[in-house]
Formats: C-alpha cells, sequence, structure tokens
C-alpha cells in the first residue's frame, strides 16, 4: 500500500495523472490502476474524475493527511534502519529563501564536516513554496522565515535575526547618511525582491507603517539579478545587512541602516513536525542549533 500512497500523494501534488506518473517514474495507465485498487482497498472514492482530475474528494482529502503521515513514517524508518547498519549517509533536500542563501555554507559546511556520507540539494523557493514542499514530502528541510506569517505544523530552530539596510552606491542621494528612514528610502530608485517573495511583503509592510508605498523600477526573485544593478551605481535596494556582506560588496556600497521602525526578523530552519524524525533531520536540526548558538550568521 506504500507505493500506492505514495502515487496518491503525487498526484495531490501535481494534480495531472500524466504529469505524476512521469514524476512517479511509471506509466499513466498504471497510477490510474494503483489510484483504483487504493480506492477499492479503503472503499471510498478518493478522486473527482472527468476528462481530467478534478480534484479529491473530502475523502481524499482526509486520506491526503494520513497518506503523507504514513509514508513519511515509512521513510523515516527505513533511513534509521540504514543509518544503523552503515552510518548516517545520504541526500539531504532543501529549500531556501532567496535572503537566505547565501548563509547556507555555514549550516552545510560544519555539518558535512562530521557526516561526510551526506550530500545536499538546495533549491531556491519563496516562504509559501517552502512549507507546500515540505508538506508534500518533496524536501527535507527548509529555511524561511519563523516570525512573520505563519508556519503551521512544522518544528522550527531559529538561526539568525535579520536586521534592513538601505544598499546603495557611495556618492548617490542618501550614501552618507548614518541612518535613514523608511519613508526616506521610499523616494530612491529601487530594486527589491518580486511580490511574491516574503521579503518583499516585510519591506511593503515597514513601509506603510511609515505611510509610504514602495514603487520599485525594478523587480527580480534573484538577490543576485538586484545585487547586479545596485553595483551600476544606479539603483538602490534594501537588504538584510548579513546578506549584503556575504556577497563582499567593494568599498563604494554603502550600508545604512534603516530606522523607524528599526526592524528585525527572525530567519531559521523548519522540518515537518514529526517523531522520530529520520536521522538525516534529526542531525541537521542539531546543527542548526549549534550554528544558532555560535550566532556566526
Amino acid at each position: 500500500m506504500i507505493d500506492k500512497l505514495e502515487f496518491f500523494i503525487a498526484l495531490a501534488r501535481e494534480k495531472h495523472f500524466g504529469r505524476a506518473a512521469e514524476d512517479c517514474g511509471i506509466t499513466q495507465p498504471t497510477l490510474s490502476a494503483a489510484i483504483r485498487q487504493l480506492e477499492d482497498q479503503l472503499g471510498v472514492i478518493l478522486v473527482q474524475r472527468g476528462s481530467r482530475f478534478q480534484g479529491l474528494t473530502p475523502e481524499g482529502q482526509r486520506v491526503l493527511e494520513w497518506a503523507r503521515r504514513i509514508v513519511g513514517d515509512a521513510r523515516t524508518m527505513r533511513e534509521e534502519m540504514r543509518a544503523a547498519r552503515t552510518g548516517l549517509a545520504g541526500h539531504i533536500r532543501l529549500a531556501v529563501i532567496p535572503t537566505a542563501l547565501a548563509m547556507v555554507p555555514r549550516l552545510t559546511e560544519p555539518f558535512q564536516d562530521k557526516h561526510p556520507e551526506v550530500t545536499f540539494s538546495v533549491i531556491s523557493r519563496t516562504s509559501l513554496q517552502v512549507l507546500s514542499l515540505l508538506e508534500n514530502l518533496e524536501i527535507d528541510a527548509g529555511i524561511t522565515y519563523l516570525d512573520n506569517e505563519p508556519l503551521g505544523r512544522v518544528t522550527s530552530v531559529p538561526l539568525y535575526s535579520e536586521r534592513y539596510h538601505l544598499i546603495t552606491a557611495a556618492g548617490a542621494p542618501l550614501a552618507d547618511r548614518q541612518s535613514v528612514t523608511w519613508r526616506e528610502v521610499s523616494d530612491l530608485r529601487l530594486c527589491l525582491l518580486t511580490a511574491d517573495m516574503q521579503n518583499r511583503r516585510i519591506i511593503n509592510q515597514h513601509m506603510a507603517e511609515a505611510g509610504v508605498i514602495p514603487k520599485p523600477t525594478l523587480e527580480s526573485n534573484s538577490m543576485i539579478v538586484l545585487f547586479s544593478h545596485i553595483r551600476t551605481g544606479r539603483w538602490a535596494s534594501i537588504m538584510p545587512r548579513n546578506v549584503a556582506e556575504a556577497f563582499g560588496f567593494p568599498s563604494q556600497i554603502q550600508m545604512i541602516p534603516i530606522v523607524e521602525p528599526d526592524a528585525e526578523h527572525t530567519v531559521g530552519v523548519v522540518a515537518t513536525h514529526r517523531e522520530p524524525y529520520t536521522p538525516l533531520v534529526s542531525a541537521l536540526l542539531h546543527e542548526a542549533r549549534r550554528v544558532a548558538e555560535r550566532e556566526v550568521f
């Protein structure tokens, strides 16, 4: 039944029989037959069918919750037994918000020093996508904001706090200031992350508190794009200082604290709340706590 539950999770995630079958590495008729067999075993209809996938039935929604729990527990059992035989090894899938990407090595480096047989894949996603990927068992852990928007049922470990700065070229407006306000920054030629990013929603929130609305002339979902435009001297941006420092700006780039308010938001590791955790996730959470204690971020 575990295989059928995994197929069902894939179908709920992809909302398309063909894409779900491809994701599972099987043919569409095989997937359809497995879902039918699962419905027969459980005695309920799980999927609303027509000429194409039309969603889950109420019973299907409830079975999806059980499927995620059962498949997650089965994976945990397999990983725990493998770790008992061979030691900690395997692959960790990590999804990270763009503003935290530069910080990831401060977690992955000490982890791999202790566990050299573990590999990582790291993808950039919005905070909402991080939570969705966790829920669908597509990643093992994420790095996202912990204190600004609801996280749902997850385990979280705080890593560091973001404090926001105006990042601008020397000689540009406000570049000679010791601090600037959110209202003052709103008048600059700004490049910011796109509106689907929580960092951008945070910036919008603090500007709204100052009675202004941000009007960026350039938006991107890539921090590299923003950094590249700042370096031209024609754009400024609003970023956490630790992110800007991680990219090694030249001396002609100024980082000026933004006040009124002096905003601070916590970023950390999140994982699906379950006991026990997989050995890999358990070790990752343990390392995250050690990183936070050292305050290296």
